[in-house]
């Protein structure tokens, strides 16, 4: 199968996780797990491991979960325009695919492709053997979906700091220079300009993997957004109160 030289591509050909190895009587097992949308996406990764493998393994053993489009659906039609296709190849290991794609569903994977590798030692292992393949596709598995969640939760802060510089902007509109600050929140530094903040940058983050870290960078925006909302509320009461003032003050004027 030839390989595509775009860039969307390439990309689905790097593996998101591999596996410790796991040794027994001179086999060896390694599982990686990649992006794969659809069938064909997963058959192609299936080939790009057996070409690029340097000590070709014994069995190569793959399985795939991909949620796509039925036939004539654009997807606008919500969950009903989609259909699982699901398949398995047992690399020569007699129903090993099955297992790895039993492990697949079980974690709950989607839109990707395992494949397990195992170089044999010359020694039979027997029934041991699917319980290794397990425990490989399951530690790509939990990898798979824990940078699934990390960029899920990436992507919810990047909302929230747009929402936040929206706000503050406004805020900015509504608060005199010279204002004082409100008891126990600083006013004027919530109204800063949102240009004169540098816009946060989470690719440590994403390579950390510290999921716990970005749930409470989440929670603290969230709580920042309620607070400016607090204050852009408190400057609008304000800035009414002064307009009706000023208003009755014309009309007794005019009076």
């Amino acid at each position: 199968m030839a390989l595509s030289s775009n860039t969307t591509d390439q990309n689905t050909l790097k593996p998101k996780a591999t596996s410790q190895e796991i040794r027994d009587r001179s086999s060896i097992f390694v599982a990686n797990i990649f992006d794969a949308a659809t069938p064909e996406q997963a058959r192609q990764a299936v080939e790009h491991m057996k070409r690029t493998h340097t000590a070709n393994p014994a069995y190569e053993i793959a399985a795939w979960r991909c949620m796509v489009l039925k036939k004539g659906k654009s997807g606008l039609g919500g969950p009903d325009d989609f259909e699982l296709r699901v398949g398995s190849d047992d690399g020569g290991e007699q129903y090993a695919g099955r297992r790895v794609l039993g492990a697949m569903q079980s974690e709950g994977v989607l839109d990707a492709v395992v494949v397990v590798s195992r170089w044999y030692g010359g020694v039979m292992l027997g029934p041991v053997r699917f319980t290794h393949i397990e425990t490989c596709t399951r530690e790509v598995c939990r990898a798979f979906l824990l940078q699934e969640e990390v960029q899920t939760c990436i992507s919810t802060l990047r909302s929230l700091d747009d929402i936040l510089a929206s706000l503050r902007s406004e805020l900015a509109e509504h608060t005199p220079k010279a204002s004082s600050s409100e008891p126990g929140v600083n006013a004027a530094s919530e109204a800063s300009p949102a240009a004169s903040r540098k816009p946060p940058d989470y690719a440590g983050l994403q390579t950390s993997l510290d999921l716990a870290k970005i749930k409470r960078l989440v929670t603290a925006r969230e709580n920042a957004i309620n607070s400016v909302k607090t204050l852009l509320q408190r400057a609008k009461d304000r800035q009414a109160k002064q307009t009706a003032s000023s208003n009755t003050s014309l009309e007794g004027a005019n009076s």
